[in-house]
């Protein structure tokens, strides 16, 4: 078993219009042990841009730290958040400068750019980004989860219709993987507005 399903996970972001839908399970585990039900894989940088990691539990915490100081760094030096293509490549650069001792974290970052455009990416644990104008995924519910969002992604969804599908997308991929589930963790953002949104899962 590969140190990246130590702990299990599944994290996808999907674009819409105007919008973008960021979801992960909430599963933590050790292998096939389940340690708890409510483990938080996604984070909020600003109203604007959202974080998920997948990957060792303990790396996602770090790595989310330096993260977080990063960007009040700038905000305090720039008076003003980050926009998504600038904090991807923070990620990438913060991931690249530990490529002989990786964090083993592989991060899906969703944002609003300019003209409120969804930005979705991921990378891996060295920081080579994969951009997408769909959706992007990661964790060790990954191959399910393409099949799922290829079959019910649509262009330019509503918010509430990206809810549905990315809601949908995540349940049953999870459902096909024995190291990630307990439900899901679901936030929708819009210019105006973040819904967070907390799924049942079939365990639950």
């Amino acid at each position: 078993m590969s140190i990246f399903e130590y702990n299990g996970s599944a994290v996808v972001a999907m674009g819409g219009k105007n919008c973008f839908a960021i979801a992960s399970d909430r599963r933590l585990g050790v292998q096939l042990q389940t340690i708890a039900t409510d483990f938080q894989r996604i984070s909020k940088i600003h109203d604007r841009v959202f974080i998920g990691l997948s990957g060792l539990a303990t790396d996602v915490q770090t790595l989310y730290q330096r993260l977080v100081f990063r960007h009040k760094l700038y905000q305090l030096r720039e008076e003003r958040d980050m926009k998504p293509e600038t904090f991807a490549s923070l990620v990438s650069a913060i991931l690249y400068e530990k490529r002989f001792g990786p964090y083993l974290c592989q991060p899906v970052i969703a944002g609003l750019g300019e003209d409120d455009k969804p930005f979705i990416c991921t990378m891996d644990s060295i920081g080579a980004k994969e951009l997408a104008k769909d959706f992007v995924v990661s964790g060790t519910a990954s191959e399910s989860l393409y099949g799922a969002c290829e079959a019910m992604y649509k262009p330019d969804m509503e918010a509430e219709e990206l809810f549905e599908t990315i809601s949908q997308a995540l349940l049953s991929s999870v459902d096909r993987d024995c190291l990630s589930g307990w439900g899901g963790h679901v936030y929708v953002v819009t210019p105006t507005e973040i819904k967070e949104r907390i799924l049942k899962g079939r365990m639950d």
